[in-house]
């Protein structure tokens, strides 16, 4: 199998997690972090968006950039994760609710838990950002003499694959259990609705064919096996009524043929 065509199943197999609308997602309404040096501002110099981060440091979005552009690289097939703004997607969330675990049970006690367990941490998604970039950074200083960003491919991809088998000892939280939240968010702002804050120009739904919010599917189906190619439509779409709507307030998708499907 070609590189293309596995980045492409890896993609499609995500997709259908359920990461099209992610767990996490929320609006910025939790207060920003009161450390000075992390409050609001602009997008690092020569970043593809310049609306303003409101919790993650410039040092963290170059973190955030670099790695992201790994678990979903860009390549022939269309934009990565870093190109579609997942950076500022996880930003958002750790911002909101999510990074504050607003709605999750936050009381001790905090032993090893199983996958079916759900979250086993004392530290919110926020803290285990702020306590894994820094670790990270903090070891690469210590091996290569320079933060994670700045490392080579290889470098930072050594450095990715160790966190991932926990090869590499973080200070205050296990390298895996960082990795891993990092990848799901990945792959949840690669793929949720733009208006959160990822997937910009919808990159991850052009990729694997999600027209997006649901329209009214009556007409089609009667066709079987027929593929349904449609321009995705976000709820940004809606609200900015740049989509159009029936009386109903569905959607309605404008179809695509195979060459604009880039099939």
């Amino acid at each position: 199998m070609s590189e293309s065509k596995g980045r492409r199943n890896f993609l499609k197999s995500a997709a259908a997690l359920g990461a099209a609308i992610p767990a996490g997602a929320a609006t910025a309404q939790s207060k920003a972090p009161s450390h000075s040096d992390h409050g609001a501002h602009a997008a690092p110099k020569g970043a593809a968006q310049s609306r303003p981060y409101m919790f993650l440091s410039q040092a963290e979005v170059a973190f955030l950039d670099a790695a992201v552009s790994h678990l979903i690289p860009k390549d022939e097939l269309g934009p990565g994760a870093k190109d579609a703004g997942v950076a500022y997607f996880i930003d958002q969330q750790l911002f909101g609710g999510y990074g504050s675990m607003a709605k999750k049970y936050t009381q001790g006690p905090w032993p090893e838990g199983t996958p079916q367990q759900g979250y086993q941490s004392p530290l919110t998604p926020a803290a285990v950002y702020r306590a894994g970039i820094r670790d990270t950074n903090a070891y690469c200083q210590k091996t290569y003499g320079k933060t994670f960003d700045a490392l080579t491919r290889a470098q930072q991809d050594e450095v990715l694959k160790g966190l991932d088998g926990g090869k590499i000892e973080l200070e205050q939280v296990r390298s895996q259990f960082f990795f891993n939240m990092l990848l799901n968010n990945t792959i949840e702002g690669f793929f949720a609705d733009p208006v959160y804050g990822g997937n910009r120009d919808k990159a991850g739904w052009k990729l694997v064919g999600f027209p997006g919010v649901a329209a009214v599917y009556t007409p089609f189906i009667e066709k079987h096996n027929v593929p349904y190619k449609a321009q995705p439509v976000s709820i940004a779409d809606i609200t900015g009524k740049i989509a159009q709507v029936d009386e109903h307030g569905h959607a309605i998708h404008v179809m695509l043929d195979d060459d604009q499907a880039g099939v």
